[in-house]
């Protein structure tokens, strides 16, 4: 495959550095990892977006926490049919093999996904875009509360980032394997936001129906 490259020249330099000082010191509990695999008790759906680094904000070692990311932490309704569907694979994954005992999602400030489909939504937009319209047209249920209640532009995003994460909630409980899982206490479900500018990470109380800090 002619078109495939070598990696960037600081991806190997970072790369050897870490296998030289943090793998090394720590090469018997990877190769423990290696042998008796991975037991997370979490996991964590969360955005690709670069900033949003699981690992550097819950100091997290290998093998802890089970990740998923993709466009706005979204998670679609459940859909068993013949089609491709990645996040809904790791879901099931992690429920009914790894079993674990938590399952986050988070979102995040200045999301890019969020602010793409209030464009969408609030404007009209369109793109020929194949697959990330139609995904973030699970938004749209977020859009509709946020609108509802928002001051300005600005708010409306932020409260469609919160609401979103609500959203996907809302469709994990559409897995019957999760709904079993949580209605059995085997699983508890958690809503985050992140702040990146301030280092902020709120968390959702259904008590209050508010995200507050952690």
């Amino acid at each position: 495959m002619k078109y495939v490259k070598l990696l960037p020249s600081v991806l190997i330099k970072r790369y050897r550095g870490w296998r030289a000082t943090t793998f090394e010191e720590n090469k018997s509990w990877y190769q423990r990892l290696a042998e008796f695999g991975q037991n997370p008790r979490t996991m964590i759906i969360s955005c690709c977006d670069s900033r949003l680094q699981i690992s550097s904000l819950f100091d997290l070692e290998m093998g802890e926490v089970f990740t998923h990311q993709n466009i706005a932490n979204l998670v679609p309704m459940y859909k068993p049919d013949d089609e491709q569907h990645g996040t809904s694979a790791a879901i099931e994954y992690a429920v009914r093999f790894l079993r674990v005992s938590n399952i986050i999602i988070m979102g995040h400030s200045n999301c890019g996904g969020i602010k793409g489909a209030h464009d969408m939504f609030a404007e009209g937009a369109t793109n020929d875009t194949k697959f990330l319209t139609p995904w973030l047209e699970q938004i749209r249920p977020a859009f509709e509360l946020a609108k509802e209640s928002s001051k300005n532009e600005s708010d409306m995003i932020n409260q469609m980032e919160k609401q979103s994460v609500l959203v996907s909630l809302e469709n994990l409980m559409t897995f019957p394997f999760v709904k079993e899982a949580v209605e059995s206490n085997q699983l508890a479900l958690h809503g985050l936001w992140n702040d990146i500018g301030e280092g902020l990470i709120l968390q959702y109380n259904h008590q209050t129906h508010t995200f507050e800090n952690a």
